[in-house]
C-alpha cells in the first residue's frame, strides 16, 4: 500500500529523531473549555467537562433542521456573517467548527511575501480574539484541502502556517484547532506529524471511504492520534464518477444519494475506532458544483430532500415519519443518462419521470433545461449559478414533458425537480447531446 508513498516514509524515519513537540508528541490540554481527552481507551472530545461526539453536517443554514434531525455540529470554510452563523447555532443549540481560509501552500507568492503573511495573521488573530468566546464555537479549522509538501520550498508555508496555530493556541486555549486533507495522504500526514501543531487532523473523504480503516491501520505505527470527518458522503462530479460519452457526470436521483448516505455510514464509517471524534456530513444546505442539486440537501427555497431522513435516522436511529417523493429515474426519449442520448437541433424530445409506489402526494412539478456547465476555476467544478433556458412548473398529476431540443450543437441537462405538500422535495437529470445529423 505505501510503495507509492516511499519518500513520505523515508523523510519521516529521517525526521523521527529529531523533532519534537509536534502533533501527537504535546501533552493534551485538558483545562480549555474544549480539549480531546482519552477516556476508557478512546479519544474524546470534551466540552463543558462533557464528552461531545460531533453529529455534524457542513454548511451554514438550516440550523433548526439540523438539530431536529438529532445533529449537533456544522462545520463552515470561512468566516462570513461568523457572528449571525455563531449565534443561530447557540439558539439551536449547536456547534460550529469555524473554517479559518488560507491560500494552499502552492501559492508560493503568497507565502514568500512577508507583508501579506503578516496581514493575515493580524486578520486572523483579531477574529479569534473577537469570537473565542462565542459559547457557540467548538474549534477552528485552519485552512481546507491544504497540501503539506515535504519540499524545502514549501518552508515558508509552514512557517506561516505555524505562526498561526501558535498563535491560536496562545490567544484561545479553549479551543482545539485542526486542518482538513483531501482523502487520507500519508505523505500530508507524515508532514503534519512532524512539522505541525495542531490538536487533531480532519479528512474530507466521499468516494475513497471505504479505504478509511485499512488506511488508518497502516499507517497508525507512525500516527495514532484522533481525527474527525469534516466532509463525507456522495461521490462528487470528479474522476471516477459516471461519464456519458461527452464527459457530462452522471448524477444519481435524490433517492439513490439518500440510499448512498445511509450505506456509507452504515457500512464503511470507523464509528468502532477509538480515535474517531465524529464527520460531518456534505452539503447541509444548497450549493451549484457542477449542477445546483448534485450536493444539495435543501433546496434555494428551503425544501428539504430525503437525505435529511437519512440523516435523522443515522444520528438519532429512529427513522423519520416524514414520506418524501422517491424517484426510480427519467426517461428521455425512452433512454435513460447511461444511454448516451443525442437529439437533433430544434427536435422534438419528450421527457417522463418514474415514481416508486407510495410516494406521496405530489404537489408540483419543475422542468428546467440548463446548458452543460464545463467552467472550471483552478482545476475546481463550478460554482457559478446557471441561468436556465426553459422553466417550465407542471402540476402534479403530469410527469411527462415534451419540448423542443435546442438549435445550437453541444452538452445540455434537463432537470426534474418533484414537490409535495409538506415541503420536500426530489430531483434528478440527465445530460444530453444536441448534434446535426450526418
Amino acid at each position: 500500500m505505501f510503495s507509492n508513498h516511499l519518500p513520505a516514509f523515508l523523510l519521516a524515519l529521517m525526521l523521527l529523531p529529531a523533532l519534537s513537540g509536534c502533533l501527537g508528541e504535546q501533552p493534551a490540554n485538558r483545562s480549555g473549555k474544549v480539549h480531546i481527552d482519552q477516556r476508557d481507551g478512546r479519544y474524546v472530545v470534551i466540552r463543558d467537562g462533557k464528552p461531545f461526539y460531533i453529529k455534524g453536517a457542513g454548511g451554514s443554514t438550516h440550523f433548526r433542521e439540523l438539530r431536529e434531525a438529532g445533529g449537533n455540529t456544522l462545520r463552515t470554510w470561512d468566516t462570513t456573517h461568523l457572528g449571525q452563523v455563531l449565534d443561530s447555532a447557540q439558539q439551536n443549540g449547536l456547534a460550529v467548527v469555524v473554517g479559518l481560509p488560507l491560500p494552499n501552500s502552492s501559492d508560493i507568492s503568497f507565502y514568500n511575501n512577508p507583508e501579506l503573511n503578516r496581514e493575515r495573521h493580524r486578520t486572523m488573530q483579531a477574529l479569534v480574539n473577537r469570537y473565542k468566546s462565542h459559547p457557540a464555537v467548538l474549534m477552528w479549522c485552519l485552512g481546507n484541502e491544504l497540501d503539506f509538501p515535504y519540499k524545502w520550498m514549501y518552508k515558508d508555508f509552514y512557517s506561516a502556517f505555524n505562526d498561526l496555530t501558535e498563535m491560536i493556541h496562545r490567544e484561545d486555549p479553549d479551543h482545539p484547532v485542526t486542518t482538513t486533507i483531501l482523502n487520507f495522504n500519508p505523505k500530508y500526514i507524515a508532514n503534519i506529524r512532524f512539522r505541525c501543531d495542531i490538536d487533531l487532523i480532519s479528512f474530507n473523504i466521499f468516494s475513497t471511504l471505504p479505504l478509511l480503516r485499512e488506511n488508518l491501520d497502516e499507517l497508525a505505527w507512525l500516527w495514532n492520534g484522533p481525527y474527525m470527518l469534516l466532509e463525507w458522503g456522495i461521490n462528487g462530479p470528479w474522476q471516477g464518477t459516471e461519464q456519458t460519452a461527452w464527459g457530462a457526470y452522471i448524477e444519481d436521483t435524490s433517492k439513490k444519494k439518500a440510499e448512498i448516505y445511509q450505506q456509507r455510514f452504515k457500512q464503511h464509517m470507523p464509528v468502532e475506532d477509538p480515535r474517531f471524534l465524529g464527520a460531518c456530513v456534505f452539503f447541509w444546505g444548497n450549493k451549484q458544483e457542477t449542477t445546483q442539486t448534485w450536493f444539495s440537501i435543501f433546496d434555494e427555497n428551503g425544501s428539504s430532500s430525503e437525505a435529511v431522513a437519512t440523516m435523522q435516522a443515522i444520528w438519532t436511529g429512529r427513522r423519520s415519519s416524514a414520506v418524501y417523493p422517491e424517484i426510480k429515474y427519467m426517461l428521455l426519449n425512452s433512454q435513460g443518462a447511461r444511454d448516451n442520448i443525442l437529439l437533433n437541433p430544434a427536435g422534438q424530445a419528450s421527457a417522463e419521470v418514474l415514481l416508486f409506489e407510495g410516494h406521496g402526494n405530489i404537489r408540483s412539478i419543475r422542468w428546467q433545461l440548463f446548458r452543460e456547465d464545463w467552467y472550471r476555476q483552478n482545476q475546481l467544478n463550478s460554482t457559478r449559478k446557471l441561468i436556465p433556458l426553459t422553466t417550465v412548473n407542471n402540476a402534479g398529476d403530469d410527469l411527462r414533458f415534451t419540448f423542443a431540443a435546442p438549435q445550437k450543437e453541444g452538452p445540455y441537462r434537463i432537470f426534474a425537480t418533484i414537490y409535495d405538500d409538506n415541503g420536500h422535495f426530489a430531483s434528478c437529470n440527465t445530460p444530453f447531446y444536441v448534434v446535426s445529423p450526418p
